[in-house]
């Protein structure tokens, strides 16, 4: 038995086998639980979007802060290692933002997100919110591990970064709900294969939805204020 983390460690041949101890990620889907239930007590959706740095996350969050003007309110928990600049501009659209940082850690864990969930809360007012996005740290492995108590995943990757994502991150893509191909208009400019991406994502999760959006020229958002407006029956 391991001192340091209570694993079991074995030795054959020169080579230590390491057990991992499983307890950190049983506690955390615990926690993701109690997250979820307290998001659906609030009447909100929990929505988890996890990309690689610079996908266009923000960007699409502020795009829809303009387009569901009326529809639906929402909040966001903004996760990143530092700063608070995600959490700035979304509140310069008058949307209630929280931001968390980890300090170093790649990506937000279901007890971070709790202690959001209540300050987000705090803030939204007496109408609640219908929406509580979870902005994940830039990243498409670990986040792709830890459940934070959200009831839908999307998963982003923007044009410049290839289409051959899916096949070089699978987790991301099987356990997410919606692949959202960001930053479309930049298609004439990078070779960028949608039949690669969309097959890729298909292959791995034959449910998954796929959106093409664009938060600057405004194509697809329609469609994703649809699928939004979907998971609130509306």
């Amino acid at each position: 038995m391991c001192d340091q983390c209570g694993c079991q460690a074995n030795t054959a041949r020169g080579r230590k086998v390491l057990d991992i101890n499983k307890s950190l990620l049983e506690e955390n889907q615990k926690l993701g639980e109690e997250n979820r239930r307290h998001i659906q007590e609030m009447g909100a959706v929990g929505i988890n979007i996890i990309s690689s740095p610079g996908a266009g996350k923000t960007t699409l969050l502020e795009a829809t802060a303009d387009a569901a003007a009326g529809h639906f309110s929402f909040g966001v928990i903004e996760g990143d290692i530092e700063t608070e600049r995600d959490a700035e501009r979304i509140r310069k659209k008058g949307i209630p933002a929280v931001q968390i940082t980890t300090g170093g850690a790649c990506h937000l864990d279901a007890h971070l997100v709790h202690g959001g969930i209540h300050q987000i809360q705090d803030t939204a007012g007496p109408e609640g919110l219908d929406i509580i996005f979870i902005e994940n740290v830039g990243n498409l492995v670990c986040p792709a591990t830890f459940y934070l108590g959200e009831h839908q995943r999307i998963v982003m990757v923007s044009v410049p970064e290839g289409s051959d994502k899916p096949a070089k991150y699978p987790r991301a893509f099987i356990g997410s709900d919606l692949f959202i191909i960001s930053k479309a208009d930049l298609l004439p400019y990078f070779d960028f294969s949608m039949e690669e991406a969309s097959e890729e994502a298909k292959r791995l999760n034959p449910d998954i939805k796929i959106l093409t959006v664009s938060a600057v020229t405004g194509e697809g958002m329609e469609h994703w204020l649809s699928y939004l407006s979907g998971l609130l029956n509306r």
